[in-house]
């Protein structure tokens, strides 16, 4: 037994609530009204293509194809990352993308070949969706985490050098500044998983038990999509760090100044 259908009629009537923001943002004179009719209407359109394609991908199940879409969501996640971050985009490309590839790899091997013990490890069904929750819940955490440790190094240059002078390797005197940006992403991250059992029932779990799963297998899910989120947006972010600092930092010890956006 699956979820409900819902008419296309029934689904038009959803976008009446939208008044309820619309209103709120006239009334206050935000000047996000526009904005947020343009939003919808994007993501409308993004995922009734998405949809349409996703179809197309579940019929066919090709390794090939899995494994495009898979590198694809990656290069849109990366894009987005440096998009929101202070960083120069060409420059952190390729090493923003490897971290989480390899990061999602691991969990993505461990996840589907050793726990859910799948016959294809590129079962599209298994693989695109775990894949693309893993990604989408990396995106804010690695946007934080890069920007407060190249905020950081450049406003406390000082304490860098200081460090450096005194015989600290390259390693040694970035690791404070590591710490720090990895403690704030994991502190989200932790905060997140602490109260997941109460607060995803709407989210992620809600699709498995409309989908016909009884709530105990859902629940199950559940407690494997929040570790294996927890784990590869940690993960990613150290890995991220670790490969974009060799850009960012020149042979003598820098923080090359032209990483930065103007």
């Amino acid at each position: 037994m699956g979820a409900q259908d819902i008419s296309w009629l029934h689904l038009a009537m959803g976008y009446i609530l939208l008044v309820i923001p619309i209103t709120i943002s006239t009334y206050y004179k935000m000047g996000l009204a526009k904005d947020a009719i343009i939003s919808v209407l994007r993501m409308t359109i993004q995922l009734l293509l998405v949809g349409v394609y996703l179809e197309f991908i579940f019929q066919l199940d090709n390794p090939f194809i899995n494994l495009a879409w898979v590198a694809i969501m990656l290069s849109v996640t990366t894009y987005t990352i440096l998009q929101r971050s202070n960083l120069k985009q060409l420059r952190f490309f390729a090493p923003v993308w490897s971290a989480i590839f390899i990061s999602i790899l691991v969990v993505d091997f461990f996840l589907l070949y050793q726990v859910l013990d799948l016959k294809s490890l590129t079962d599209a069904r298994y693989l695109i969706p775990i894949t693309g929750m893993l990604i989408g819940n990396t995106l804010a955490d690695i946007v934080t985490s890069m920007n407060v440790f190249y905020t950081n190094i450049n406003k406390q240059k000082n304490t860098y050098r200081y460090a450096l002078a005194n015989g600290a390797t390259q390693g040694e005197a970035l690791n404070i500044f590591m710490r720090d940006a990895m403690k704030v992403s994991m502190n989200r991250g932790l905060a997140s998983t602490a109260v997941m059992g109460l607060v995803s029932l709407p989210g992620m779990m809600t699709g498995q038990i409309l989908g016909g799963s009884s709530p105990s297998i859902a629940i199950k899910y559940q407690i494997l999509i929040v570790i294996t989120i927890f784990v590869s947006s940690s993960a990613s972010v150290f890995l991220t760090l670790l490969f974009t600092k060799r850009k960012a930092i020149d042979p003598f010890g820098n923080l090359r100044k032209e990483i930065f956006k103007k």
